[in-house]
């Protein structure tokens, strides 16, 4: 299995968007999910190190500037999700990988209180 490490300019990109309400609180994440022709899409204009903050985990052993260097998606690559979060947290606690499934957490006890949350 897979270990990952927390990418700490993921957590600050999301916490900027937070700020700045640049979240979605209702969606479907299975369908808003980015997939890999949006991905494609987004690295055709955008820097590696811009893709690499849409994702919490860090693979431990892959190269960088590879799509298998990045893991816990937790937007659609132009805002935050709530779902997403959700779903990180979900995945990471599944499989145990602790350090992202705080961090996601983190997130969205962020973004809920952001958006009034209770």
């Amino acid at each position: 299995m897979a270990t990952y490490t927390v990418n700490p300019d993921a957590v600050e990109h999301a916490r900027t968007l937070i700020t700045a309400r640049q979240y979605a609180l209702d969606s479907d994440w299975g369908e808003i999910q980015p997939g890999a022709g949006a991905e494609n899409a987004y690295l055709d204009s955008h820097p590696w190190q811009d893709y690499a903050a849409w994702h919490l985990g860090l693979t431990e052993g892959a190269n960088d500037e590879t799509k298998a260097r990045y893991a816990f998606v937790y937007g659609d690559l132009r805002r935050v999700h709530r779902s997403g979060l959700i779903a990180c947290v979900y995945r990471a606690a599944e499989w145990r990988h602790k350090a992202v499934e705080l961090a996601a957490h983190d997130l969205l006890q962020r973004l809920d209180a952001r958006a009034g949350i209770a």
